[in-house]
């Protein structure tokens, strides 16, 4: 299942306030990596940073992403803007779908600080594979 990640703003309006989140083995195990991009607002790089952390903090509570290396890259655009993107593997797919309500906040907090850039969403990105060497 691709997800785009344009659904962080959307969740704030179609997700039912859910409290809590069911394991991931309730959900059904059938992790999900994804590559997410942030067009961040210049100046906005060091809450962003905080803000983001923040939320790798309340996935990893919440037992919500595998133990998948989580990986997150700084790079700067043709127009000078920073940019970020992020590689992490959700425990299943249902956990975006299904989302608590402080991931529904942090997400929230995200998208306020970014933008949409160059024909691109503030946040975009969805399912992607990881490709590991043939043995």
């Amino acid at each position: 299942m691709k997800i785009t990640f344009t659904f962080f703003s959307l969740l704030l309006f179609m997700v039912p306030g859910c409290s809590t989140l069911k394991p991931a083995a309730d959900m059904g195990v059938d992790p999900e990596t994804v590559l997410v991009t942030y067009h961040v607002k210049a100046g906005s790089e060091v809450e962003f940073e905080e803000v983001l952390w923040q939320t790798w903090k309340i996935y990893q509570i919440g037992h919500l992403t595998t133990d998948q290396p989580h990986t997150v890259i700084r790079t700067t655009e043709d127009n000078g803007k920073p940019r970020y993107v992020e590689i992490f593997t959700w425990a299943s797919h249902a956990v975006p779908d299904h989302a608590p309500q402080p991931v529904i906040a942090a997400w929230a907090r995200l998208t306020a600080l970014c933008e949409n850039r160059d024909g691109h969403n503030g946040l975009e990105g969805g399912e992607v594979q990881i490709v590991r060497p043939s043995k």
